[in-house]
């Protein structure tokens, strides 16, 4: 990453709806420069998702559940998983061993607009069933990333010794 793509995410960051035209004007290159970039910075990682994120509204308010979906088949459901890329309300989808295929996160602003997308999701071509449950209360929320400090010490602690013993 250098300096332009650094803007590039800044005003992405200030606007995500910024037009490719505005945002090559701002970091002064052409439109079809600033599409490019943005296109390899989503495909490195950098950009991972655009969020919405509502005015005023410190409280958090949203509602949670989380949809486990049976696909009629595993191996060929890709399907599934591209209409589900495609909600923007879907915030983790991940896909399980054991008896389900897909467990997907949701975060939405309504216990309507759940509903709505439960409907979408259990109506998908390639869906055989879901199981769905609402979040009530958050218990732990851990930022993501490698481990921290305390994940470190955790593991060292529960090290187990080495034996000398060759067998």
């Amino acid at each position: 990453m250098d300096a332009i793509d650094e803007k590039i995410i800044a005003e992405l960051t200030r606007n995500g709806r910024i037009s490719h035209s505005e945002l090559a004007g701002k970091v002064l290159l052409s439109r079809n420069a600033v599409r490019q970039r943005i296109e390899r910075l989503e495909r490195q990682g950098h950009i991972a998702g655009y969020t919405i994120v509502r005015a005023g509204d410190d409280t958090g308010d949203v509602v949670s559940a989380l949809v486990l979906v049976y696909r009629q088949d595993r191996m060929r459901g890709g399907d599934v998983l591209a209409a589900l890329k495609r909600i923007p309300e879907v915030v983790i989808c991940e896909i399980l061993s054991g008896d389900f295929d897909i467990m997907v996160r949701l975060e939405a602003a309504s216990l309507e607009r759940v509903r709505v997308i439960w409907e979408d999701i259990a109506q998908m071509p390639g869906v055989r069933d879901t199981v769905t449950a609402l979040t009530l209360s958050s218990v732990v929320n851990r930022p993501r990333g490698g481990q921290g400090p305390a994940a470190a010490g955790w593991a060292e602690r529960w090290r187990l010794p080495r034996s000398n013993n060759p067998s």
